[in-house]
């Protein structure tokens, strides 16, 4: 068999696990909500619960890699006691990985539809009515969509067939690098619009009348839930990155850079969207669209608008490629590592039918417009996404913590031992009880919460 690849250094592995957590909630999810619970109210809950919920599993999640060599399947098999069926949860998690990307790759298409659109000066001169007509139409028609789908998904591969180092860890710098300084100037740009103070007012100062209103278990819960689904934790993502890397570093203060640049996408995204739209006087909201209908229009009226809108959705592009070439590269080191494929074969194979798979979530805009799975006005795409925010994520991340952190499992002694490995911050020993017994129910109360709030409505 063929020596294992490995990530030639260190940014390497940073971008390209900050490209799997960096993703479309931190645009369209995380702004919206910090306006509606609060400000920066909100966002120094959500900053602490990033550090005692997301923090300890994305570093039990890179252990586990590290410590294995192996992505989740074969890492749980080759580190559980003896007898027990820890192991039983890798093939759960690869099929997360599928259902994420089944409608990651369709909004990806969307991205890069505007993208095009933008440069080309199909959408300028949008207003929010007309904006919202052009998203209509784009979503009622299947065959545009399965094309755009189909490109993200063939570009993606194809990056991940150049193989790990040469292509993979290559490209996610560039794409990671030019998103960061995109995501920069188009702040400074909005910041820059005549009225954008209202917006960051609204946006950076707290408000306790609105976050009276919003009732402070909805914003605790609210905190928490962003923090735990932003870093694509559960599914065995990170795993994967840790068994490419070496023992120089410490994984604690490896996953706080990681954390880091994800949270600095998240807030300077606000940034962009709060001047912009207090700017024009229309109020944000959250979801596709902010994305598609919101900020089209916006970009419109606005100086030089058809290259802010270009850079925008360019921007977007980047955040969702990064993404879908992370997933990817975790699915095709299933196949390698589980079933002895060639990187070649593991892509010829996943290529196909991934855009097979990705199509029921295009056609639920259209053809199977009829089928709304959790109550009036939701798609295929919202099952999707249930089925990956609030059961895989939590559940995946739940077992993490229970594995590493009792002795039934891997055990805190060896977590530990591999956390700490290499210069760096190490992982707070003094942590092991809340790890073992507190941590498990803040997840479970995250999990139970997110059916609840489903099922409350049908």
């Amino acid at each position: 068999m063929a020596e294992r690849e490995t990530l030639a250094s260190r940014l390497g592995f940073i971008l390209l696990s900050a490209g799997c957590a960096i993703g479309l909630g931190n645009v369209w999810r995380f702004p919206y909500i910090t306006g509606q619970y609060g400000g920066a109210a909100f966002v120094l809950m959500y900053l602490v619960f990033l550090v005692i919920i997301g923090l300890p599993v994305m570093v039990m999640e890179f252990s586990l890699g590290r410590a294995s060599g192996k992505n989740i399947s074969l890492a749980l098999r080759k580190l559980e006691p003896e007898g027990t069926k820890w192991h039983w949860y890798g093939p759960i998690a690869i099929a997360g990985n599928y259902l994420l990307m089944m409608f990651y790759t369709t909004i990806t298409g969307w991205l890069l539809y505007y993208f095009a659109s933008s440069v080309i000066g199909t959408i300028e001169g949008f207003d929010s009515s007309s904006s919202a007509a052009f998203f209509s139409s784009l979503q009622s028609r299947p065959a545009i969509q399965i094309i755009w789908m189909a490109i993200s998904i063939i570009a993606a591969f194809l990056i991940c067939l150049g193989g790990l180092r040469n292509s993979v860890e290559k490209a996610s710098k560039i794409m990671m690098i030019c998103l960061l300084a995109i995501l920069v100037v188009l702040a400074v740009n909005s910041c820059l619009l005549p009225g954008a103070r209202e917006g960051l007012s609204f946006y950076l100062v707290p408000d306790l009348e609105r976050a009276k209103e919003a009732g402070l278990s909805e914003i605790v819960f609210a905190a928490m839930s962003q923090a735990f689904f932003t870093l694509s934790i559960g599914m065995g993502g990170m795993t994967i990155f840790g068994s490419y890397i070496g023992k120089e570093q410490s994984l604690t203060g490896e996953s706080i850079r990681i954390i880091a640049l994800d949270t600095f996408v998240a807030i300077t995204a606000g940034l962009i969207i709060f001047p912009a739209c207090f700017s024009y006087g229309i109020t944000p909201g959250s979801g596709p669209g902010l994305l598609f209908v919101t900020l089209p229009s916006i970009f419109s009226n606005m100086n030089g608008g058809r290259i802010w809108g270009s850079l925008f959705f360019l921007f977007m592009t980047f955040a969702a490629m990064t993404t879908l070439i992370a997933v990817f590269e975790n699915i095709i080191a299933y196949w390698m590592d589980n079933h002895g494929w060639s990187r070649k074969k593991a892509v010829a194979v996943n290529m196909p039918l991934m855009i097979l798979l990705s199509v029921p979530c295009v056609l639920g805009y259209n053809i199977l417009s009829s089928f709304q799975p959790l109550g009036a006005g939701t798609a295929v795409l919202d099952l999707e996404d249930f089925l990956i925010s609030s059961t895989i994520m939590p559940l995946g991340s739940l077992l993490f913590v229970i594995f590493c952190a009792h002795n039934r499992g891997w055990g805190w002694k060896n977590f530990i031992s591999e956390a700490d490995t290499g210069k760096g911050i190490k992982f707070p020993s003094w942590l092991r009880a809340y790890v073992k017994w507190i941590l498990p129910i803040i997840i479970g109360a995250i999990f139970i919460k997110g059916y609840w709030d489903i099922f409350s409505k049908l």
